[in-house]
């Protein structure tokens, strides 16, 4: 049963990321049948601020021993350092062996990186940082496309708003459906997105490290409704066959299938965003040949259904 929350603040804090964590737990919705949750916004000096990102300051209250009987110690997202406080690391790692569910939002997994608590564990930071991430914490299972992962007594989260799916998912989790729902509807965001839903990263044109194969880089997006066979493109190349297949992995570090694939769902995500199109014509319009095909390869890499990532991400104009 959650019953405490614990917020850990230092330096560098991302607001947004530290108001989640007061929206979904620090606020009375007793009204609306959630059961009450105590917040304790926790320093390593209580009384003195912290700076946030946006050139204000925050005071937590308490110090790192209110961590002492937490049920959750949250950590949200903060500036990305060599070192980290070495009595948060401290603190962090003796709440969770004390059997407290810890959360990360954002950057924040850094700091539970650092402390040692995501060796061997599942767990997912922002895309931008992923890279970063894995070279830092080798040992972590890192997921960098899902918005968040729930590891048991660990729960980490992408981006910004993904904090919120992650909070959402914890209240589920520990009070049920119903009260995750009353907060939803309170804040205005849907009750649930799945965890394993894609982090909505652009799939940009990879580069080349050679000329060979740009004209034909061009021609395909070009001419992305068109089928392209690898034979006809080595031929366009003046390549054999498994040369231009060797060629095209060295320039982009793919295949040129899944290059192809990936920049007509590159494609399409703009025509959802920005056009009316019915999502047959979409699928025309980026080689797919019928709505079932786009269907199936927009959920593989984007992660969810062109009808959902258009009520998500459509323009007004659209």
């Amino acid at each position: 049963m959650l019953k405490t929350v614990a917020a850990v603040l230092i330096d560098g804090v991302a607001p947004f990321e530290f108001g989640v964590l007061c929206e979904v737990f620090g606020i009375d919705r007793t009204d609306d049948g959630v059961p009450l949750v105590e917040l304790r916004v926790c320093g390593e000096h209580p009384g003195e601020p912290v700076n946030a990102q946006v050139g204000v300051a925050i005071t937590p209250p308490l110090g790192l021993d209110a961590l002492v009987g937490a049920d959750l110690v949250a950590v949200p997202a903060a500036y990305i350092r060599d070192e980290y406080p070495p009595a948060v690391l401290a603190a962090l790692r003796e709440a969770s062996a004390r059997g407290a569910t810890l959360l990360s939002e954002c950057s924040g997994a850094f700091i539970l990186g650092a402390a040692g608590l995501l060796d061997g564990r599942a767990c997912t930071t922002h895309w931008r940082h992923a890279a970063e991430f894995a070279a830092r914490f080798p040992a972590a299972r890192l997921n960098p496309d899902v918005l968040f992962v729930d590891d048991g007594d660990i729960v980490t989260s992408a981006g910004t708003a993904s904090g919120i799916d992650a909070c959402l998912h914890v209240v589920r989790r520990e009070l049920g459906s119903a009260a995750a729902t009353a907060i939803a509807r309170r804040m205005v965001v849907p009750p649930q997105r799945d965890g394993g839903q894609r982090q909505f990263v652009d799939l940009p044109i990879p580069e080349c490290t050679s000329d060979s194969l740009q004209p034909v880089l061009a021609w395909m997006l070009e001419t992305l409704a068109e089928e392209h066979s690898v034979a006809a493109l080595a031929q366009r190349a003046r390549m054999s066959e498994r040369s231009f297949a060797r060629h095209f992995v060295a320039e982009t570090g793919t295949t040129p299938h899944k290059w192809l694939s990936a920049q007509r769902i590159l494609h399409a995500r703009r025509l959802l965003e920005q056009t009316p199109m019915s999502v047959d014509e979409v699928a025309r319009r980026c080689g797919f040949g019928s709505g079932a095909l786009l269907r199936h390869h927009f959920q593989k890499i984007v992660g969810v259904a062109p009808k959902d990532y258009r009520r998500t991400f459509a323009s007004q104009t659209a």
